[in-house]
């Protein structure tokens, strides 16, 4: 049984809802797709998706193997990908996160990216309370002893400069086990703190943020005064920050979440 969109010639704006629908599909899919899939995937037609696949097609928006005829994204969505996202897009992808974040904890957010000299703080969200933290943006920190560093050292961000885990690597054999025992701990939880290391008197949680390829392109940290965030409320942030950084991480194409 044929829909009115396949015994009547779709208007323009139906043409592309199904060419966006089919699209959003292909990139959602964790290998190549088949148009069988597509077709029962979207209710469509076999023979309408492949009129809209011709036509992504046509546009390298998405590509065949060879081999199988299976589907995937083509050159034009992989050479955007490629290109990666910039520090200003960045901080407007993560603005939904940050202002939930600041809602929800009350204290000093902070969305920060690995540099050559450190870590570079991009965009901030002041607490409400009277006594916070200072402005961070603009401002590069070391690497070892901030918990947005120490995601970027456990989880090897893509900027990371060249041999900059090793350089803060401890010298004796009982601090570099210490150090690698606490980045995999990092690792296992999902989230970095930094106890009265950058300052006496301030504490830090961090996550890390992904980018397309899976690749730690940032961090989100909510920082206070120690004694507001204390161990428990500190694990209570790191789980926050988990969930939103996941968001964050979708939003920048990573599949982290499963789309509704």
């Amino acid at each position: 049984m044929l829909s009115q969109g396949e015994t009547t010639r779709p208007s323009g704006s139906q043409a592309i809802e199904r060419a966006a629908q089919l699209l959003v599909l292909v990139l959602d899919q964790d290998r190549p797709t088949t148009l069988g899939e597509l077709a029962r995937l979207t209710d469509l037609p076999k023979s309408t998706a492949s009129r809209v696949v011709a036509a992504l097609e046509r546009n390298d928006l998405v590509q065949r193997d060879s081999a199988r005829g299976a589907i995937r994204p083509g050159p034009a969505l992989l050479r955007f990908a490629q290109r990666g996202v910039d520090d200003t897009d960045l901080v407007e992808l993560a603005h939904p996160v940050l202002s939930t974040l600041a809602a929800e904890s009350g204290e000093t957010i902070n969305l920060a990216v690995p540099a050559v000299l450190g870590v570079n703080h991009l965009a901030q969200v002041d607490s409400r309370h009277m006594i916070g933290a200072a402005n961070w943006v603009g401002r590069t920190v070391p690497f070892h002893p901030g918990a947005n560093g120490k995601v970027f050292l456990a989880f090897g961000a893509a900027a990371l400069p060249p041999g900059e885990l090793a350089r803060f690597t401890p010298h004796t054999i009982c601090e570099r086990e210490h150090l690698m025992a606490a980045l995999d701990t990092i690792r296992a939880v999902g989230y970095a703190t930094a106890i009265d290391e950058i300052e006496v008197g301030l504490s830090a949680v961090a996550a890390p943020v992904r980018g397309a390829t899976g690749t730690c392109v940032a961090a989100l940290s909510i920082s206070g005064p120690s004694f507001r965030l204390g161990p428990s409320q500190l694990d209570h942030m790191g789980a926050l920050l988990v969930e939103q950084a996941a968001v964050l991480s979708t939003r920048l194409g990573y599949p982290t979440l499963e789309r509704g």
